[in-house]
C-alpha cells in the first residue's frame, strides 16, 4: 500500500482542481485514469489541458516532448470500474460528505484493498468521510491548492483510522511530484484555512466598526508584505465562498467566537456583491482598488528635543531615520532603550508604536494629550513610502494632529490616518494570526514548521506566523492579545495556552 512510485493513478472529478492533478501525476510519470460522471467531462478536459499544455509549449515554459509524453499518460474514463488497477485513487468532485462518502465506498468494490484512497477536502473531516469504509486505514487527505500546477503546498490530512504508513506515503509521493507536503491533522479548516481566518476576520471587524476603508486596511497589509490586501483577497476568492468556508469552521467549532462570521460579509453576500465574479465587492471591476488620496503633508516643525526609545531593530531604524531627518537642523535625536516601548518624543509629543493600546488610553497614562500611535513596522528595512497606520488621540491639538504626520513622512513612511482603534490593523492581524498558529501546534494539528511552510506557500503570506513571532516576541504578542481581550471583552481574543506559557518562561 505504500509503495506509490509510478503507480497508477485514478482521478476522480475533471474539473479545475482534478484536471490540476491529474496533470500533475502525469508530469512524474503515472499513468492516469481521469473520470467524471458527467458524459464527455473527461476527455473535454484532456482536450482543454492540451490546449494548456501547447500554450507552454507556446511559451519555451515546457518541451514539446515533455508536453505529448504527459498527455499520453492521462486516459479520459466514463467507467469507474476501469479503474480497477488503480495504487491510488485522488477524489476532487463536490465539498459534500455524503457524495465522498458514497463514491469512496463505491471504490472499495473496485479496487484492491491495497490501493490507497485520497480525498482533495479543503474543509470536511477526514475522519467523518472514512467512517463507513471496510478499510477506513488507507483513506487520507491529500489537499491541493489552486492552480494545482503552480502551487507547491499539499496539506496530508489524517483522520483519527489514517495509517501513519499511509500518510507518510503520500507525503514521500507529493515530494516526488514536486510539492511541499506538510502533515496535518483533520481538524476543521486543517491548516491554511484555519491559521488564514484572522487576516479576513480582524479587516472585516474594522470595517464593521468604521475605524478605516478597504483601500487603506488594503494599503497597510500590502506595506506589512503581504501580496493582496485582505479585501482585494476576499474579492478575488468570492465573498460567498470566503463567507462559506468562514461559516464551516465556525460551525465546526462549535460556534467559537474566534471564528464568527462577519455581519459586513453576510451583508454583502446578501446582496449580489461578490468580488470580481459579480463586479462588485469592495471595490467595483474591473477598476479595482482606487488609488489613495495624495495626502498633502507638512515638513516637522523645527524640533528642540527628539528622544528614540526602545531597542531592537525597529527601534534601530526608527533612530536611522530621524537621524536623517534632522541632518539638515545640524544635530541628532537622543536614545534610551530600555523604557520598555519603541517611538519618539518630540518635544513632549510621544509618537509610539502600537502595544494594543490606543492614544486615547495612552494618553491618559502619560497625562499628555500629545500622543499619537503607529502600526507596528513589519518589513525591515521599511521601503520608502511605505503604507503606515497613526492614530491621534482625540484631545490632541491640532498642531500635534498635523505633526504626528509629518513626523511619519519624514522618517520615510506613507502615514494613513484611522480610527484610535487596539492594535490598528497590521499589529493585530499579525498577534491574530500567530495565535492561531499556536493553538493549532497546541492542539497537534501541525508543527511550527509546518505552520510557516504551509501559509508562505499555501496563501502567499511574506513570512510563517512563527517566523513573525521571532522578530516579535512571546511577551509583546501575548500583552497586545490581552489589552485586545479587555477591550472586546469576548473569547475572540483569548491568548492560546501555547503562546502564554512562551510568554511567561521568556520573562522567567
Amino acid at each position: 500500500m505504500t509503495k506509490l512510485h509510478h503507480t497508477p493513478v485514478l482521478v476522480v472529478g475533471a474539473g479545475i482542481m482534478g484536471t490540476g492533478i491529474a496533470q500533475v501525476a502525469a508530469q512524474a510519470g503515472h499513468p492516469v485514469m481521469l473520470h467524471d460522471t458527467r458524459d464527455g467531462a473527461a476527455a473535454a478536459a484532456k482536450t482543454k489541458l492540451a490546449s494548456t499544455l501547447q500554450g507552454l509549449v507556446a511559451k519555451g515554459k515546457l518541451a514539446a516532448d515533455a508536453a505529448d509524453a504527459t498527455l499520453a499518460r492521462i486516459t479520459p474514463t466514463d467507467v469507474l470500474q476501469d479503474a480497477a488497477g488503480a495504487g491510488l485513487v485522488v477524489e476532487a468532485i463536490v465539498e459534500d460528505l455524503a457524495a465522498k462518502r458514497h463514491l469512496l465506498q463505491r471504490l472499495e468494490g473496485i479496487v484492491a484493498p491495497t490501493c490507497v484512497l485520497a480525498t482533495n477536502t479543503s474543509s470536511i473531516s477526514v475522519t467523518a468521510i472514512a467512517n463507513g469504509l471496510q478499510h477506513p486505514g488507507r483513506l487520507v487527505g491529500m489537499h491541493f491548492f489552486n492552480p494545482v500546477p503552480l502551487m507547491k503546498l499539499v496539506e496530508v490530512v489524517s483522520g483519527l483510522h489514517t495509517e501513519a504508513s499511509v500518510a507518510e506515503a503520500i507525503h514521500t509521493l507529493a515530494k516526488a511530484w514536486g510539492k511541499v507536503p506538510v502533515h496535518t491533522r483533520s481538524t476543521p479548516g486543517f491548516i491554511v484555512n484555519r491559521i488564514a481566518r484572522p487576516y479576513y476576520a480582524e479587516t472585516l471587524a474594522l470595517l464593521l466598526e468604521q475605524a478605516a476603508t478597504p483601500a487603506v486596511i488594503d494599503a497597510c497589509l500590502r506595506g506589512a508584505g503581504f501580496r493582496m490586501g485582505p479585501c482585494e483577497l476576499m474579492d478575488l476568492i468570492g465573498h460567498d465562498t470566503n463567507f462559506a468556508v468562514t461559516n464551516s469552521v465556525y460551525d465546526a467549532n462549535f460556534q467559537d467566537k474566534r471564528y464568527m462570521p462577519s455581519l459586513v460579509q453576510r451583508e454583502m453576500v446578501d446582496g449580489g456583491l461578490l468580488g470580481r465574479k459579480s463586479g462588485r465587492g469592495f471595490y467595483r471591476y474591473p477598476d479595482g482598488a482606487p488609488a489613495l488620496p495624495v495626502a498633502v503633508l507638512e515638513a516637522p516643525n523645527t524640533a528642540r528635543e527628539v528622544t528614540v526609545h526602545g531597542e531592537g531593530a525597529i527601534a534601530d531604524l526608527l533612530e536611522t531615520a530621524a537621524t536623517q531627518a534632522l541632518a539638515g537642523q545640524g544635530w541628532g535625536p537622543a536614545r534610551l532603550r530600555s523604557t520598555g516601548w519603541t517611538g519618539l518624543v518630540i518635544d513632549g509629543a510621544h509618537l509610539v508604536m502600537s502595544t494594543g493600546r490606543t492614544a486615547g488610553e495612552l494618553a491618559a497614562e502619560l497625562r499628555t494629550q500629545q500622543v499619537a500611535v503607529f502600526d507596528r513596522i513589519v518589513a525591515l528595512p521599511a521601503a520608502p513610502g511605505t503604507a503606515l497606520a497613526y492614530a491621534v488621540n482625540e484631545g490632541a491639538n491640532p498642531n500635534w494632529r498635523t505633526q504626528a504626520a509629518a513626523w511619519l513622512a519624514a522618517l520615510g513612511f506613507a502615514p494613513l490616518p484611522v480610527a484610535d482603534t487596539p492594535g490598528l490593523v497590521v499589529a493585530r492581524t499579525l498577534a491574530m494570526l500567530i495565535n492561531e498558529a499556536a493553538d493549532a501546534v497546541l492542539q497537534g494539528v501541525c508543527t511550527p514548521e509546518g505552520a510557516d511552510a504551509a501559509m508562505k506557500l499555501g496563501v502567499n503570506y511574506p513570512a510563517g506566523p512563527f517566523e513573525w513571532l521571532a522578530r516579535w516576541n512571546e511577551t509583546e504578542v501575548v500583552r497586545l492579545l490581552d489589552t485586545l481581550d479587555n477591550h472586546y471583552r469576548g473569547e475572540r481574543y483569548r491568548v492560546s495556552p501555547w503562546l502564554r506559557r512562551r510568554a511567561i518562561k521568556e520573562t522567567a
